[in-house]
């Protein structure tokens, strides 16, 4: 007996109707936001193994204090002046004296270690995924950091090419080329908005030819033989595996970023022997961009200036105050 009062059924509150679609609409609000996130995670992907393949150097080890490192022979013509150290190895013939500025190892135990490591650098640079092609020709083209390929040859045959960083002086330019890399006579490599000549790589598949007068920025590093005819100018580094490095009255300044001199990059590049002279690049009229000393640190600089300019402040005449009533100003 239920005293006349009619029974009723008390559904919980899974089974309200309204409930029910508060419920499906907050599950499907979650789906949907991890949907989206997972999405997202996704698609960044080829853009980051795409950055990562571009942002990192290439480290060049041991080979990166040398200027020159040949293969077979290295012979020279005229004064050469490389700020680097010279090697070779496996041969053992070095002609024509040019006037290196760092060590000479021929043959020894140095030599042999920096075109290990030289082997390992071309190794690194040619196995880079590609962020698309450089052409056949890249007078008057900009590239933006990144790897670039060229199938087989690749020239510069007039002018110049521009390598521009962006603002970002860890960029990095490698250049994957199948056969051949020639420079035409007095064509420049220009860099711009702080790109570096410690991260511009060009992996050579045979043999490079820089051409008469040609300013050329970056490491070259050639599977055979490379030849810089008579005053082309280097800002980087001439790396050849196993052929000759033919120099004819070259200047070659090493290029290392500041934060590095094993030649992984990074930071602000110094070159001091490039700095102030006007046929080097990095000098005036190079088009190989300014190398920049820095700062000495704070606690190095002289005490004077600070004292004469916080007396300077002191002692200023004061700016007189501005009158308080409301609609009048006179200055």
């Amino acid at each position: 007996m239920n005293g006349g009062v009619p029974q009723t059924y008390e559904s919980s509150s899974d089974d309200h109707p309204a409930a029910r679609r508060r419920s499906l609409i907050g599950r499907g609000g979650r789906l949907r936001r991890a949907g989206l996130i997972l999405l997202g995670l996704l698609s960044t992907l080829p853009f980051a193994s795409s950055a990562l393949g571009a942002s990192a150097s290439v480290g060049l080890g041991s080979a990166a204090s040398f200027s020159v490192l040949g293969g077979s022979t290295v012979t020279n013509t005229g004064p050469t002046t490389m700020f680097g150290d010279l090697g070779l190895s496996p041969g053992s013939s070095v002609t024509g004296a040019p006037h290196v500025l760092g060590q000479t190892h021929v043959d020894d135990a140095v030599a042999i270690a920096a075109k290990n490591a030289l082997t390992t650098a071309y190794n690194d640079a040619a196995s880079r995924p590609s962020n698309g092609s450089a052409g056949t020709d890249l007078a008057g083209q900009v590239f933006l950091p990144g790897v670039r390929t060229a199938s087989s040859s690749l020239l510069l045959s007039s002018g110049s090419v521009t390598l521009d960083a962006q603002g970002d002086p860890n960029a990095v330019f490698i250049f994957q080329i199948g056969s051949t890399l020639i420079s035409g006579s007095s064509t420049t490599v220009l860099l711009v908005n702080g790109a570096q000549a410690c991260n511009v790589f060009w992996q050579v598949g045979s043999s490079a030819t820089l051409g008469t007068g040609t300013r050329f920025v970056g490491t070259v590093m050639a599977l055979a033989t490379i030849t810089a005819n008579t005053a082309a100018t280097i800002h980087g580094r001439l790396l050849a595996r196993t052929g000759a490095v033919n120099l004819d009255t070259n200047t070659i300044t090493n290029s290392n970023c500041a934060s590095s001199v094993s030649g992984s990059g990074g930071g602000q590049e110094t070159s001091p022997e490039a700095a102030g002279g006007s046929g080097l690049p990095g000098g005036s009229g190079a088009g190989g961009g300014v190398t920049t000393k820095p700062l000495s640190p704070t606690g190095s600089r002289k005490p004077g200036a600070r004292r004469r300019r916080k007396a300077t402040r002191k002692h200023s005449t004061p700016r007189p105050a501005l009158p308080h009533k409301r609609g009048s100003f006179t200055g």
